[in-house]
């Protein structure tokens, strides 16, 4: 039976699989930004049935895992939970992510880094603040500014708005990964003579009705629920976008 998605005969669907399953082939699952505690239900299943359908082997999460909404720089929701509650409920909902892959990338993004930052501003040194894995329990997990595999660069997007991403690939003459921008996942591709690059826009997991979210209920783009690939040893991205009820 031909998968319509791919065109591609049964057959051929397992073959592409069994060639992506040497022990050198690279496939790397990313995981948008997540904003734990606001975590968008079904998320975690989605993530992993796209890890499984594309025999993943590594899993890089592009930032963001924590929300940190009650120290935010913005507005912040006088009702919403104190800052022992949110971090104690953002552990809770990223403990199964942690289960599923106990072994993971994790670029840190701008909310990951409020904490840090703030303490900074305040003078205190950075000695006396713990590494992100200590304060998640994510033991196994590796907290970077960017990471890069294949001649692929991942970061998180601090910085970009709309579609940045193609900018830093075309600037930086590099392909990219990132996230930080919920209300956009794409892949664009940038080909001369000599080099070809792609820039992915991964989304993100996010409930966008959460109220840490309510900055955004009235853009007039809405959310992006999806994850990616890079497959193929950073050759062939691909964005999957969650089916949403």
């Amino acid at each position: 039976m031909t998968n319509p998605q791919y065109r591609l005969s049964q057959s051929e669907q397992e073959l592409i699989k069994k060639h992506r399953k040497g022990k050198d082939n690279q496939n790397i699952l990313v995981i948008g930004d997540l904003h734990s505690p606001f975590v968008r239900e079904g998320y975690l299943e989605h993530c992993q049935k796209i890890y499984d359908k594309y025999n993943c082997n590594k899993v890089i999460f592009i930032g963001d895992v924590i929300d940190n909404h009650y120290s935010s720089y913005h507005e912040q929701d006088p009702d919403g939970f104190g800052a022992g509650e949110e971090l104690d409920r953002a552990i809770h909902f990223i403990k199964p992510f942690y289960n599923s892959f106990p072994k993971a990338d994790v670029c840190i993004g701008n909310h990951d880094a409020i904490i840090c930052r703030k303490a900074f501003s305040s003078g205190i040194s950075n000695r006396w603040i713990r590494d992100y894995d200590e304060v998640l329990g994510t033991h196994g997990w590796t907290f970077e500014d960017k990471f890069e595999y294949n001649g692929v660069l991942y970061v998180h997007g601090t910085g970009c708005s709309g579609k940045g991403a193609i900018t830093r690939m075309t600037n930086w003459n590099t392909s990219i990964v990132q996230g930080h921008i919920h209300t956009e996942s794409f892949i664009a591709w940038h080909c001369t003579k000599l080099i070809r690059h792609f820039a992915m826009q991964v989304g993100c997991g996010v409930d966008d009705r959460s109220y840490a979210m309510a900055y955004a209920r009235h853009f007039t783009k809405k959310y992006i629920v999806s994850c990616g690939v890079v497959l193929d040893n950073g050759r062939l991205p691909i964005v999957e976008p969650m089916e949403l009820t």
